[in-house]
């Protein structure tokens, strides 16, 4: 077999020099996204005092992960992390199929006033009745102080079903029209022809719902109460809000201790860990769907 001759270009000087300028500004932007992450990271894992002094700045000094065993132990923890993942597992597994449906049911032309139902959910994207109307539609449904309140009121999500609808409608229509022939129904056309062919957009809308899921925090706040129902979010946020406190007696009391000024080295830097331990999931699922995020947003996005 003749292998092929692969031609070689001389680029030119301006060549050469737009590609380095390109390089340098695509690195330091990659370095300025990277840095917040690998701050706290270092942070989390150096010596207390020096972090609480601001010394830990490009490298980590005393190396420990005691700051990791502690916060391990915070009361409640385990339960709040394990609502956390039901609520995202869930939510997510919701949000996806009523977007599907709800996407696919947009495409198909002899939907009764198709174009009403369209319009009608677009309308949501930009008004809002508010927070008292929001909260008392909760209560008026019964969801305060249950499960329910993490996933219903984020079943259906216009957004994503617009990128969900414009991406169908970028799938040749002589595949459904074949299975048509053939005697499928819409149920089949839609998980044997439409979604194999959507798994771009799928995990696209399924990063955005974990992500939205698992950072949620307001609607723990507004509406539940007690621990039942506390999410990871919650636990962090009323540990920085201690630590917050203990900063704040320290600066007002004349008299001081070594083990208070301990302590509140202790909890800044559980501040840097606590946010470390709410990243790592997120951090864990995006490389899995790296590579059919950008695919889905760019042609899920082409038409509206």
């Amino acid at each position: 077999m003749k292998r092929k001759s692969k031609i070689k270009t001389k680029k030119s000087a301006a060549d050469m020099a737009f590609d380095s300028v390109n390089l340098i500004f695509l690195g330091l932007f990659a370095i300025a996204c990277i840095y917040p992450f690998y701050y706290i990271l270092i942070n989390s894992v150096s010596n207390n005092k020096l972090v609480e002094l601001g010394k830990i700045v490009l490298l980590p000094k005393g190396i420990h992960f005691n700051n990791f065993s502690d916060v391990l132990k915070i009361q409640g923890l385990n339960h709040a992390v394990f609502i956390s993942v039901a609520r995202t597992v869930v939510g997510t597994c919701i949000s996806i199929l009523s977007c599907t449906v709800l996407g696919y049911a947009m495409t198909r032309q002899e939907l009764w006033h198709r174009k009403f139902w369209y319009r009608f959910m677009i309308v949501t994207m930009y008004f809002g009745a508010g927070l008292i109307p929001g909260y008392l539609n909760i209560k008026r449904l019964g969801l305060m102080n249950t499960f329910g309140v993490y996933v219903v009121p984020c079943l259906i999500g216009p957004y994503n079903m617009i990128l969900v609808k414009t991406y169908i409608e970028s799938i040749p229509q002589s595949l459904e029209e074949s299975a048509l022939m053939d005697g499928a129904g819409y149920l089949t056309r839609l998980m044997r022809i439409i979604v194999p062919l959507s798994k771009p957009i799928l995990a696209t809308i399924v990063l955005f719902s974990v992500v939205g899921q698992w950072n949620a925090y307001m609607d723990t706040v507004l509406y539940t109460s007690g621990t039942r129902l506390q999410t990871l979010q919650s636990i962090l946020y009323q540990y920085l809000n201690s630590s917050r406190q203990l900063a704040e007696m320290i600066t007002k009391s004349g008299m001081v201790s070594e083990q208070m000024l301990m302590q509140s080295a202790n909890l800044q830097s559980a501040r840097h860990t606590m946010t470390m331990v709410t990243i790592i999931p997120i951090l864990m699922v995006y490389p899995f769907i790296q590579r059919y995020y950008v695919k889905g947003v760019m042609i899920g996005a082409v038409k509206g």
